[in-house]
């Protein structure tokens, strides 16, 4: 089986989610008292790279190939709509939109 994908998604899925846990730890310090569209987006990104990673990881360990492709093409898509939801939080950032 080729898992050519499955290193670089694992790889790629937790140094975002590193970033995500950093945003939300920045705003909860920051001591926002209402949920933000920043907090919504980073928390939905953060649930979905940590998906992500598990299918990612579940890739490189299936012994059935069938499955560990299937695993693989998962995560990928789940890492697409991820990384979406981190590039609209860095825009919401940058433009300073918080409501």
């Amino acid at each position: 089986m080729n898992n050519s994908k499955s290193p670089h998604i694992l790889n790629t899925s937790t140094n975002l989610l590193g970033f995500c846990l950093i945003v939300l730890t920045s705003i909860k310090v920051a001591r926002f008292n209402h949920a933000t569209i920043i907090d919504d987006c980073t928390g939905i990104a953060a649930i979905l790279l940590m998906a992500s990673c598990l299918l990612s990881f579940l890739s490189l360990k299936s012994s059935q190939t069938k499955r560990g492709e299937r695993l693989e093409l998962v995560a990928d898509y789940t890492f697409l709509v991820a990384l979406i939801c981190v590039s609209i939080t860095i825009v919401f950032v940058s433009f300073n939109i918080l409501s």
